[in-house]
């Protein structure tokens, strides 16, 4: 008698999008120009490191306008990249992808936030809607790109986190302190919902 091959259906994609300065690692107002200045934020490898062993996958989407004001190059750039992956990766994590726009403001390019053109890609590259996916960022910019794909804002208070809401007191976004905790409430939120 043959045996049944059926299986369960596929979760879907559970999917977290992330910016990069002043969440992963520590902003600076002169640029994160080398690996040597890319330093994580206390607690942000190992959060992301959590999110990779419950399921959800991991995307960094950064505007990165120091390679078009001639600051750095892409070598850099991709130093350090290479720099957090090694880093999220000890922490028994992964990022899937990193995509970034090299764009100063006055280019009015598509993919430079608070446009959304970078979440469209991603979008496009991972067959995946954002709606109610969460976005997380320190910057107002980051949220709008967010909730123009109908994402769900969320500001941490690292970077200029503290600024972006003491200038938006009516910030329509979760807050968090930082990304473990924007992690740590997720996961509860999660476990909650399943159980």
């Amino acid at each position: 008698m043959p045996q049944s091959t059926s299986s369960k259906p596929a979760k879907p994609i559970r999917l977290v999008v992330l910016d990069r300065d002043g969440v992963i690692n520590e902003d600076s107002d002169d640029y994160v120009k080398c690996a040597d200045e890319w330093q994580p934020i206390a607690g942000s490898p190992e959060a992301i490191a959590r999110l990779s062993r419950a399921g959800w996958r991991v995307v960094v989407c950064s505007n990165q306008s120091g390679i078009g004001r001639g600051l750095f190059d892409l070598d850099a750039l991709n130093e350090m990249h290479r720099k957090m992956h090694r880093l999220v990766a000890k922490a028994g994590g992964r990022i899937d992808a990193v995509l970034f726009c090299p764009h100063i403001p006055e280019a009015v390019c598509e993919c430079r936030k608070p446009r959304p053109g970078l979440l469209y890609e991603l979008m496009e590259r991972l067959g995946v809607e954002l709606a109610g996916m969460p976005v997380v960022g320190d910057s107002l910019r980051d949220l709008q790109a967010g909730m123009a794909v109908g994402a769900r804002p969320v500001l941490v208070r690292t970077g200029k986190g503290e600024r972006t809401l003491a200038d938006n007191s009516r910030l329509n976004a979760e807050v968090f302190d930082d990304l473990a905790a924007f992690v740590d409430a997720l996961l509860k939120e999660e476990a909650t919902a399943e159980s």
